[in-house]
């Protein structure tokens, strides 16, 4: 069994006992050569001595040995912060070259420690906030199916903004949308749609993705929410231009043979002089320029260049506005100036003022609003163009904004089209909403950055 003494105290009891043995061998040895001169020693005078010389290696023991007793126990200090994750202590380098070498050793681990927490710290907030600011959903549930973790979109998409840690995932479904519920309670990935959650809002298709892993000895499960809309929107955006190049590009190779055609037909048949003739290459040489120029839209829709965005003035935008189509202008106009693509950003105004005026509404009832709103914790500008016409049917609403629907005669279906992709080159967003008793919103919120 190991004796509770420290190393010092070991030390000084192992020089008390070497001097004892060393002053036993004196004697021993002293009587053995001479017996005579030991035996006129008297004893007290001797042990006295014996005494002396272990006081003498006492006091030399502990004067020798201070600087490892206050050593050691700075490093069992130092041991015992490292066990409590505080790496801030720092020990004095003092007494022998060892002692101030294993001090040194520790402060210098200390040191790196220190470093590598602060590293890892800054490293999970970051993470944690790069997380939380995230707009993909994200839930950690442990295996009895409590959340154990949530970010910022979660709590905003399940219970308002309100914590949801601690709660089990059927009290988190409890009041959502049915479609959510069954999603979540459905082991499998997948995409889902949920319905509008008001006029405004248009519905929202969400894709669900799981995992499992194992930490700690229990296992967790990692559930993702990610709004697709816009990307699906996009999708489809992309889609239709690639069909709208090959389409342009097919008809180009068949439009200009024919336009050559023409001009040759008609040197050809200019001696004959004949009436009917003209008038047929009139009527071909009429359609394949309406062909071409029909063309050259589409082909405009699908090159849309990329958004130039500059400062804008307001009065001075719906002063040039207002030059073309007349409208009210309802409010006042925002103190802030605008940053947009100013051609592409009238093209879209225009185009909606155009649809209003021929929407059967009276001029005078046609409005253009444009007021700052913060939406989704971003300040932005919103649009809105509103008349008394006949508004849309809901299957008109639904299609008004894809490429090629159309419910004029002559109408190229890409208007509204075009209206949209400018605006979500922006980052923006527009939506189309009937009015009471009669008439169209349009509304467009862009971000001003």
């Amino acid at each position: 069994m190991e004796i509770g003494l420290s190393l010092r105290a070991k030390l000084i009891l192992a020089s008390l006992l070497t001097c004892m043995l060393g002053l036993g061998l004196f004697i021993g040895l002293l009587y053995w050569l001479a017996p005579a001169a030991l035996s006129q020693l008297a004893w007290p005078v001797l042990l006295a001595m014996m005494a002396l010389a272990l006081l003498c290696a006492l006091a030399l023991s502990r004067y020798l040995t201070r600087d490892l007793a206050s050593g050691l126990s700075a490093l069992e200090v130092g041991l015992l912060n490292f066990k409590d994750n505080d790496f801030s202590v720092h020990i004095p380098q003092q007494g022998d070259r060892q002692l101030r070498s294993l001090a040194h050793l520790f402060n210098e681990s200390a040191q790196v420690l220190r470093r590598e927490r602060q590293y890892i710290y800054q490293r999970e907030l970051l993470l944690d906030k790069v997380i939380q600011n995230s707009p993909n959903v994200m839930l950690l549930l442990d295996d009895q199916q409590r959340v154990i973790y949530a970010n910022d979109a979660a709590r905003h998409l399940f219970n308002h903004g309100v914590r949801i840690e601690g709660l089990k995932l059927t009290e988190l479904l409890q009041g959502v949308d049915e479609e959510l519920a069954v999603t979540l309670n459905n082991p499998k990935d997948g995409l889902f749609t949920l319905a509008a959650a008001n006029a405004d809002a248009e519905e929202q298709t969400w894709h669900l993705s799981r995992g499992r892993f194992l930490l700690n000895g229990q296992y967790h499960h990692l559930i993702l929410l990610k709004q697709m809309t816009r990307e699906l929107n996009r999708q489809e955006v992309a889609v239709w231009k690639k069909v709208i190049r090959i389409i342009s590009h097919e008809l180009n190779n068949s439009v200009a043979p024919i336009a050559s055609m023409v001009n040759s037909g008609r040197k050809i048949t200019a001696p004959l002089n004949d009436k009917k003739l003209q008038l047929i290459f009139d009527t071909i040489e009429d359609r394949t320029s309406h062909l071409s120029q029909f063309i050259f839209n589409y082909a405009r829709f699908a090159k849309l260049p990329l958004p130039k965005k500059s400062v804008m003035d307001w009065q001075r935008f719906t002063a040039q506005l207002a030059q073309h189509y007349h409208f009210e202008l309802v409010g006042e106009l925002p103190l802030q100036a605008g940053h947009f693509d100013l051609i592409q950003l009238e093209q879209v105004l225009l185009n909606l003022l155009k649809n209003a005026h021929e929407s059967g509404s009276h001029a005078d009832d046609i409005s253009l609003h444009i007021y700052s709103h913060i939406q989704d914790q971003d300040a932005g500008v919103t649009i809105e163009v509103k008349d008394a016409g006949s508004g849309m049917s809901p299957e008109v609403l639904t299609q008004a904004l894809l490429p090629f629907y159309s419910t004029k005669q002559s109408g190229t279906g890409l208007g509204l089209p075009l209206c949209r992709e400018i605006i979500e080159a922006h980052d923006g967003r527009i939506s189309l909403h009937n009015c009471e008793p009669k008439g169209l919103l349009v509304r467009i919120w862009l971000p001003n950055r």
